[in-house]
């Protein structure tokens, strides 16, 4: 009743290593969540950007964020048919090195908001090629029996575990570094996760 049965999955190497992937991009997720908004909102402080139109709504630029993430669950289909899930899922992981990076090098004055733009429409592929893609992934490897107990397993893997780190390591981060140290760390980090997935998920 309780689902405890996915947890048996974790016997297997293959879906061992796609949950624990499963919490690293959760961490990715998170670091968005929690800090696309108040970084942009930051730029109030800086008497050069007081009057800088996209400082007062930043919640206008994340806005595009969800429309890039409707837009790409379309594209899905196409990509996994000509790449394959796993090329799927590591496309995802560069995006989310792409969508950290453009923060760090974007301000949101023109022509440099368009870096935030752009980290914008990459989360579209970010979110959505590997959510969907993994949660296909799981319909296609585990037995009907546990088969939603294993949906719920991937959802605590990178919503639960993925985002309690991802908050903590990104506060830390953030407070110990400013930015736009942190955001390349962040992408850093993300780069860091799709190399070792290049290599070790088969």
């Amino acid at each position: 009743a309780l689902g405890l049965d996915a947890f048996k999955l974790f016997k297997q190497r293959k879906m061992a290593l796609f949950f624990i992937f499963s919490m690293f991009l959760g961490v990715s997720l998170q670091i968005t969540n929690g800090y696309a908004n108040p970084f942009i909102s930051s730029f109030a402080a800086m008497p050069e950007y007081q009057d800088v139109y996209f400082v007062d709504h930043a919640n206008l630029l994340i806005s595009l964020s969800q429309i890039s993430e409707t837009l790409c669950i379309l594209l899905i289909p196409f990509f996994l048919k000509r790449y394959g899930i796993k090329r799927v899922m590591l496309i995802a992981m560069v995006a989310w090195a792409f969508r950290f990076g453009f923060f760090a090098i974007g301000n949101p004055s023109f022509p440099a908001v368009s870096w935030f733009i752009l980290s914008m429409i990459v989360y579209g592929v970010a979110f959505d090629f590997f959510n969907i893609s993994g949660s296909l992934f799981v319909d296609n490897e585990t037995d009907s029996s546990i088969r939603s107990s294993a949906q719920g397993l991937f959802m605590i893997m990178t919503n639960g575990f993925g985002a309690f780190i991802g908050s903590y390591l990104a506060g830390w981060v953030a407070d110990s570094y400013g930015w736009p140290d942190s955001w390349y760390i962040f992408a850093g980090y993300a780069l860091v996760v799709a190399v070792l997935f290049a290599i070790v998920f088969r």
